[in-house]
């Protein structure tokens, strides 16, 4: 076994500091400065993680001279994160890797059952703190330009499920649907994401099981809003009460109106083309997840607007969405404006998607609801970590966050970490390397295709396996399909 000492300053784990915000050389920050534009992103230089975060503790399970210690284990976890697919047994051989490379003598063999112990004894409180800190980096590095109608900062929301293995104690926190027959189906967990509009950035999360509502997930990420915030969601969170107690805390919506609510554009006051004043009345009974104190501080009446919005795409059919929104002032929020932040209500499911398919998140892989909980966590930590390297690259080339491809991004920052160590004794050379890394990202650039649609289906055919109908062990050896029966002679 290797000493703390060591373990810390093993490279691949102290390649992700300069690959994210190394210092650079003072005359390049007099360099940087010299541009208005970009003033406030680069006021802060150095590591993007606070070191003492990750520090050994002075008593408790982080406080033993290990291997693996809380340090070297999280950034493990990210790096396996940050490459799908792969599974712990090679993460542990790229990590042996690299002591033998730095260690030049023959050191113990370090198993996948140590670093399965090792991502357990991480802390849920200090994953929590260094979400903060990139998010708060993300968030302190948004231009002027780029929050929406004079300053005020738009999030949107949004709710996904995952999947996870198939576990005894896995199904007692986030059981399988009911539809499913028992050893048949997985576990599914609802996770509910806002999002910043401006730098993309995962502002918080909520999860539970499927049996509760997104909107009131979306409830317990209230107190991350601040006054002057514009929320940004589908019908899912269109109510009256997440509306009114929203209002209170001078916090506005843009919502698609829910499918139960019925329209009339000859009713209220009219503003303007498909723009009308209307009026809501508080409804009889307590939504769920108010209590009753909650709801009786709700005003009697809810003044909104109601916006017609038409979805025109050639070939196909106009489709009609009713926008309802608390921001009434017409000339500083003019109808044309809110149809087109609603348009950019999309990005929050290019961001799942690319947290899910991306980078494997669909299917969680560990086996107890602890681990699940660090591995969504850690999951969640990397996405971040990949859009600051996206936010100083659009920053620096001068392009907009949503031309940069994300994918691009990942593959770039994971196939450069090594390099850029490797340079560390030479630090006008790795700031060239980060240069160039970023000029890289810069160029990878995603085709502009306004309208286009295309269809939600696969050219390629799965492979022709029956589905269990009953638990594996009970299932038996089935016969191949597509292939005669052979009698026995």
């Amino acid at each position: 076994m290797i000493t703390l000492r060591r373990a810390i300053k093993t490279p691949f784990f102290q390649a992700f500091g300069p690959l994210l915000f190394g210092r650079a050389p003072r005359r390049e920050l007099e360099k940087v400065r010299q541009i208005d534009s970009l003033e406030q992103l680069y006021g802060l230089f150095g590591d993007l993680i606070p070191a003492k975060l990750l520090e050994p503790s002075e008593k408790g399970v982080n406080s033993r001279d290990r291997s693996l210690p809380p340090r070297v284990t999280f950034w493990t976890f990210v790096a396996q994160v940050m490459n799908p697919g792969m599974p712990c047994r090679e993460i542990v051989r790229k990590v042996e890797a690299w002591w033998r490379w730095a260690q030049k003598d023959r050191i113990g063999s370090l198993t996948s059952s140590a670093y399965c112990q090792a991502r357990a004894w991480l802390n849920k409180e200090v994953l929590g703190l260094i979400a903060g800190q990139i998010r708060w980096t993300l968030e302190r590095n948004t231009l002027k330009a780029e929050p929406w109608l004079g300053g005020r900062s738009v999030k949107i929301v949004d709710g996904t499920t995952l999947s996870m293995p198939d576990t005894q104690a896995n199904q007692q926190v986030w059981p399988q649907p009911s539809s499913q027959q028992p050893g048949l189906g997985f576990p599914l967990m609802k996770l509910t994401g806002l999002f910043a509009l401006g730098s993309g950035a995962l502002l918080d999360y909520a999860t539970s099981n499927q049996h509760v509502h997104e909107s009131q997930l979306f409830r317990q990420m209230w107190p991350r809003l601040n006054r002057g915030d514009v929320i940004l969601g589908d019908r899912g969170f269109c109510s009256y009460g997440t509306m009114a107690a929203l209002a209170l805390r001078g916090i506005d919506c843009v919502l698609c109106l829910h499918q139960m609510r019925k329209t009339d554009f000859r009713h209220g006051r009219r503003l303007g083309k498909d723009d009308r004043s209307i009026l809501w009345q508080k409804p009889p009974k307590a939504p769920a997840g108010f209590s009753e104190e909650e709801f009786a501080a709700l005003p009697d009446t809810l003044p909104l607007r109601l916006i017609r919005l038409r979805v025109a795409c050639e070939g196909f059919r106009t489709r009609t969405v009713v926008l309802v929104t608390t921001l009434l002032d017409t000339e500083t929020y003019p109808a044309d404006d809110l149809r087109a932040l609603y348009a950019e209500r999309w990005g929050v499911e290019l961001h799942f998607h690319q947290i899910k398919t991306l980078m494997a998140l669909d299917v969680l892989r560990c086996k107890s609801p602890d681990l699940i909980e660090k591995e969504l966590a850690i999951h969640l930590i990397a996405y971040n970590l990949v859009r600051v390297l996206l936010q100083r690259s659009a920053h620096l080339h001068h392009l907009g966050l949503e031309r940069i491809s994300f994918k691009g991004t990942l593959d770039t920052a994971r196939h450069f970490a090594d390099v850029i160590h490797a340079a560390a004794n030479s630090p006008r050379q790795q700031q060239r390397l980060i240069d160039e890394m970023l000029t890289l990202i810069a160029r990878d650039l995603l085709p502009e295709r306004p309208g286009r649609s295309e269809p939600r289906a696969k050219k390629r055919r799965p492979k022709n396996y029956q589905l269990l109908t009953k638990p594996r062990c009970q299932m038996g050896n089935l016969p191949h399909r597509n292939r005669p029966n052979r009698k026995s002679s």
